[in-house]
């Protein structure tokens, strides 16, 4: 494509540590991930090395407590490791906001027992995490489920069927959200279900838009038994527990998708500085300054959307609203500006001989995951002007 080299975003990071972070993590991105990321994309090849190198550098626990093998790093640090990550390859970067997700109910609502047994594998051990919420009848409307856990003397027999898992067949763990009680959102329980229950398989991965190298399958539970020491929180509490793990994942997702945007601009960026037509490079005419200078600021306004929730999340704040925000904002943003980076590489654009493409594809799904946009409208109307009135 071009020789010319992206200009390094202009971070604004609280510490000397974080700069290094940040350092550390662009080195990966450039040498492990970025180099590989359109060949293994098109071979649908998940990387569990890159994974592993990952969770060997402490980058799989960077929000939770080191005393778990955490990094303590704010959400202000994480979200823009997630963005680097997800501009080097999109599988990655939300391969590590799903598994921090996956962590959540433990981390921040487990036992000390149950932390000191499990935290220390899940966050620096080599573990991957899947999160199990949706099922293939209940989606945005989660507080349907179906999946059911009884109570069998000191363990609990988990049966149904959880649809578009992110790590479906390949995690090592599983947070499940299962009905344990009354319909509604307070009869559903968390349990952290190991990857290799018995009478728990996945089926074939979707075949998908984009995102092809992260494995997204449904995920049977056929009378999968485990102990009460694996429910998280208490009975009737997994609800509310997803949703608040929900509220920090859609941040995960922004940044993702400001990472795809950044990557997407660095691109046309590129092609246009080097493509000539009318003797002049066409980085030259005003359309495409223009366009250029539009995604620019648009993916300015993103990231400073996100950050600005993930303080407010940092200093114990409510967050809610400003994750919905995000969520949404940064994600339409992708859409948009993946979607100039094909026209403004034109007919190339329209092909995988360039990345341009596949940032287009990948950036549809951060519209629907973890909530989809029309959900996130939902979620800022309540908060701006109410609940609606039934």
């Amino acid at each position: 494509m071009s020789d010319r080299d992206p200009q390094p975003v202009e971070r604004q990071l609280p510490t000397e540590e974080a700069r290094d972070l940040l350092a550390l993590v662009r080195e990966i991105a450039q040498r492990e991930i970025a180099p590989k990321a359109a060949e293994e994309e098109d071979a649908a090849r998940f990387p569990r090395e890159v994974f592993t190198l990952l969770s060997e550098a402490g980058l799989l626990g960077l929000p939770y407590d080191s005393e778990y093998g955490g990094g303590e790093q704010p959400y202000e640090v994480y979200l823009q490791v997630l963005e680097e990550l997800a501009a080097a390859r999109l599988t990655v970067g939300l391969g590590v906001s799903v598994h921090t997700l996956a962590s959540y109910a433990l981390a921040t609502h487990g036992t000390k027992q149950q932390q000191v047994e499990h935290l220390p594998a899940m966050l620096g051990g080599g573990l991957l995490g899947a999160y199990c919420l949706s099922e293939p009848a209940s989606g945005s409307d989660a507080a349907s489920l179906r999946t059911r856990a009884v109570r069998d003397g000191d363990s609990w027999v988990l049966s149904g069927t959880k649809a578009w898992i992110t790590h479906g067949g390949i995690a090592d763990f599983y947070t499940v959200m299962a009905r344990t009680g009354e319909d509604g959102p307070r009869g559903i329980t968390a349990f952290l279900v190991p990857g290799d229950a018995e009478g728990l398989s996945a089926a074939a991965p979707e075949k998908k838009m984009g995102l092809k190298g992260s494995p997204t399958a449904q995920v049977h539970l056929d009378g999968v038994r485990v102990s009460d020491d694996r429910r998280m929180g208490e009975e009737g509490q997994g609800f509310s527990i997803a949703l608040s793990a929900l509220d920090s994942g859609r941040l995960g997702i922004a940044a993702c998708a400001i990472g795809v945007a950044q990557a997407a601009l660095d691109a046309a960026v590129g092609y246009a500085t080097e493509r000539r037509q009318f003797g002049h490079a066409i980085a030259d005419f005003q359309g495409l300054r223009f366009m250029i200078a539009d995604m620019a600021t648009q993916i300015e306004a993103g990231r400073a959307l996100y950050l600005a929730a993930a303080r407010l999340r940092d200093a114990g704040l409510p967050f809610a609203k400003q994750a919905a925000m995000a969520k949404l904002h940064c994600t339409d943003t992708a859409m948009r500006v993946t979607t100039d980076a094909v026209q403004i590489l034109g007919g190339y654009g329209y092909t995988a001989d360039f990345p341009a493409e596949r940032y287009m594809r990948e950036a549809k799904v951060l519209q629907i995951v973890e909530g989809t946009n029309q959900i996130q409208r939902m979620v800022i109307a309540r908060h701006v002007a109410g609940p609606e009135a039934r």
